[in-house]
């Protein structure tokens, strides 16, 4: 089974158990959060989540799962350096240290080569026709 199928399945088979909590939590906090941020969730988890996962799927089967995943492990320091020029939010020093460490970690991960999966035993040889 592919990725995007697994990931269609598990939202398929998960809806009827949140279905409950999700009604009796909104029935407790009515109106606590407007229609707007409803729609506003709604379209993220859509467009941004699921819909996205199509596109990944697709790069990581395109340039294989071992080099194009470690690009992921740079996704949390965009969102940072993003934050920060955008949004004016702080970063110590630490987390610059640790990104440039985890950046060169993808880099070196990227330029190592990758060997194709060896089988841990032979298959028996099939029996000769006489």
């Amino acid at each position: 089974m592919g990725g995007w199928q697994v990931i269609c399945w598990a939202l398929v088979l998960s809806t009827p158990l949140l279905i409950g909590p999700v009604w009796y939590l909104a029935a407790q906090h009515q109106g606590a959060i407007s229609m707007r941020t409803w729609w506003a969730f709604g379209y993220v988890a859509l467009f941004s989540q699921f819909l996205g996962f199509f596109a990944w799927y697709a790069g990581l089967a395109m340039g294989g799962i071992a080099r194009v995943s470690q690009i992921q492990l740079l996704q949390i320091f965009f969102t940072i350096a993003f934050s920060a020029l955008f949004f004016g939010e702080q970063v110590q020093p630490i987390t610059w240290v640790f990104a440039v460490g985890v950046i060169l970690t993808v880099v070196l991960g990227r330029k190592t080569a990758v060997r194709p999966a060896t089988p841990l035993s032979t298959p028996p040889a099939s029996p000769q026709p006489r």
